[in-house]
């Protein structure tokens, strides 16, 4: 199978991207290099490095591709409050822009990773598919925008369309930006190196969301593109599990083998106080479970990590 992924050497681009090689299919990754690498593709692979807003050149990268996996994407919460027009621009703008070109090329089946903080601060947990999305910020408005956009012109020109809502997703090889780390390589850093972690809200750590190993995100990306009967559908992809930051500090204090340097802010916000995904419906109609605990998964990302 020819497949194209465009933001392929991001964190989970790479991880799907290297999997699918393995398995034998002809890969081609789109790529900025904006916060990806393309090191990290495994050989063989083809690479391309461009925007996703470039449309002629989506023409010619999809020219006899069977699949495309879309998740190019700028995804920094905070750093989308203080660029809203730039995560407009590349999230929404890119998104319409991939799907023109897949019109166009006449693709059979586009799968596009969503974001489970379209959901906002939900009303009951696990919050299933069919709850209301109200997102809080500028980066979880671009990816609800740009899952309509996929459905809309999916459903208007007959490709087959699949949305995976993706929660709070950790592994080896994802990225520790300066200015907005991630909260779980960024807590193995810091506790690793004997450094303090920050615990914010009121009261601080109490807030929680739902972690789900990198290994697990791709195996329901890889059913996502291949499994019939499921186009038109939107799946959670998460743990199903609430955890609190509190307890993130402890099983990375496990991981690690030493204690947390813990320092309190409850003057800053932390976020949405809960969030957890409803998975059954993945479980459901992918034949997808996560294989792998929060332990387990920070014990695999020690190490390859950064110092």
């Amino acid at each position: 199978m020819r497949v194209l992924i465009t933001g392929g050497a991001g964190f989970l681009g790479t991880a799907l991207a290297n999997r699918l090689a393995a398995e034998g299919h002809a890969v081609h990754v789109l790529d900025d290099l904006s916060s990806g690498d393309a090191a990290g593709l495994a050989a063989g692979l083809q690479f391309t490095r461009g925007d996703v807003r470039d449309v002629p050149r989506l023409w010619t990268l999809m020219a006899g591709v069977d699949l495309l996996y879309h998740l190019a994407a700028k995804v920094s919460v905070s750093e989308s409050i203080l660029y809203p027009v730039d995560y407009n621009a590349v999230n929404t703008g890119g998104t319409v822009a991939v799907m023109s070109a897949a019109r166009d090329a006449g693709l059979r089946r586009v799968v596009f990773v969503s974001s489970g903080t379209v959901y906002g601060q939900p009303e009951d947990l696990p919050v299933p598919e069919t709850a209301r999305a109200r997102p809080l910020n500028p980066y979880a408005v671009s990816k609800l925008a740009a899952e309509h956009y996929v459905r809309a012109i999916g459903d208007q020109v007959r490709i087959e369309t699949v949305i995976l809502r993706v929660f709070n997703a950790f592994g080896p090889g994802q990225g520790l930006l300066p200015a907005h780390p991630p909260v779980v390589p960024h807590f193995l850093r810091q506790v690793r190196g004997g450094g303090s972690v920050v615990l914010h809200g009121s009261p601080p750590g109490a807030q929680t969301r739902d972690f789900i190993y990198v290994d697990d995100v791709v195996d329901a990306l890889l059913r996502a593109g291949s499994m019939g009967g499921i186009s038109g559908n939107t799946f959670n992809i998460g743990s199903g599990r609430a955890t609190p930051i509190l307890d993130l500090v402890k099983a990375v204090e496990r991981a690690v083998g030493r204690s947390a340097i813990v320092l309190q802010s409850p003057e800053q916000s932390g976020g949405v106080s809960r969030l957890c995904g409803d998975i059954r419906a993945a479980e459901r109609m992918l034949g997808w479970k996560p294989r792998f605990s929060l332990d387990e998964g920070l014990r695999r990302m020690l190490p390859g990590l950064k110092a």
